[in-house]
């Protein structure tokens, strides 16, 4: 049986509630194999909080938990002493590339790109990318699967909002536009 390939998500794609609902609804999909580390969680939930509130801290240290249990390899432990090898331009950025060292990833999946240079991934074996193009190469590989992940986050976040939400500009405002403009000709 092969497994399916592992990619680490950074903090930054985990906290906006649709794009992490996308991200990990493909996984659970089997289209891929999510991980990420003790501090990369912490990041999301410090996250949530400066930007959302106590609220929704509280409501990410929840869906850490929650998703620790639902993806076997979710959490990745790294030895510390392993940073000290790797360089990044962003020092505080360098706990996210041991993660994916270790967890034998084949990538990074994030927003920041300028801060996963490709001149220090690609020695390692590694490669940073855009959540709109790494979701694209699902969707081309899996369309069927990746439709429906985005069919049911839409279908969800317009229940929760009790508004209707064009697709397009949820995907947009996800910071998704290639995806929406995909899924909506």
């Amino acid at each position: 049986m092969t497994r399916e390939p592992i990619w680490v998500l950074d903090a930054c794609v985990l906290y906006p509630t649709v794009l992490r609902e996308i991200l990990i609804g493909c996984a659970a999909r089997g289209l891929y194999e999510p991980a990420w580390s003790p501090r990369i969680a912490e990041e999301w939930v410090r996250t949530a909080g400066r930007q959302g509130g106590p609220g929704d801290a509280a409501l990410a240290r929840g869906q850490t938990a929650r998703l620790a249990a639902r993806f076997a390899r979710t959490r990745m432990e790294h030895d510390p002493a392993d940073e000290a090898a790797l360089w990044l331009p962003d020092p505080a950025d360098i706990h996210v590339l041991a993660t994916a060292r270790a967890a034998g990833a084949e990538g990074i999946v994030t927003m920041n790109l300028r801060d996963f240079p490709r001149r220090e991934l690609a020695p390692l074996g590694l490669v940073a990318v855009h959540p709109d193009p790494f979701l694209l190469g699902l969707l081309a590989s899996r369309p069927e699967a990746v439709e429906g992940v985005v069919r049911d986050v839409h279908a969800e976040a317009e229940r929760l909002s009790g508004a209707t939400l064009p697709l397009r500009d949820l995907l947009k405002r996800a910071r998704l536009p290639r995806l929406g403009r995909a899924l909506t000709r």
